[in-house]
């Protein structure tokens, strides 16, 4: 008898796992490769372009169950405003890492079409913002 692999339930929950300090530097090259620089100083900038208050700090790095990335400061909520669709808010931290992560995928994903890491990425990611509890205001954000 042949055994297959179980299918995927479309409906399991994706998890987000913290990166612990020691497995940090191994993750963002696991991820991107020789963009791993590009990828982080764009998150940083869109950070800086949508959060006026936002000064800098340590982020988190959280891998998803379903082979996705993000970055998420430590800081509190953060004022968001994204001028080229409107959007103003205040998000978690958590939510405004997912967003900036999102912009920073999909930019980079028509600055390197060829180099597919990113739109998958930007998928991945979406489909775990999708669930999360500020997931309407994500969306509204990157919108």
């Amino acid at each position: 008898m042949t055994q297959t692999a179980p299918e995927q339930n479309d409906t399991q929950k994706i998890e987000a796992y913290l990166v612990l300090e020691d497995a940090r530097i191994g993750t963002l090259p696991r991820h991107f490769g020789a963009r791993m620089m590009t990828v982080e100083n764009g998150v940083y900038n869109f950070m800086r372009e949508f959060a006026s208050e936002y000064k800098g700090g340590v982020w988190d790095f959280y891998e998803l169950s379903n082979g996705g990335f993000y970055m998420a400061p430590h800081c509190e909520p953060v004022k968001f405003s994204v001028h080229s669709n409107g959007f103003e808010g205040t998000l978690s931290a958590d939510a405004a890492g997912i967003t900036v992560c999102l912009f920073t995928f999909s930019h980079f994903s028509f600055q390197y079409p060829a180099n597919e890491v990113f739109s998958r990425h930007f998928y991945r990611l979406r489909e775990f913002a999708l669930e999360h509890k500020e997931a309407g205001l994500i969306i509204s954000a990157v919108d």
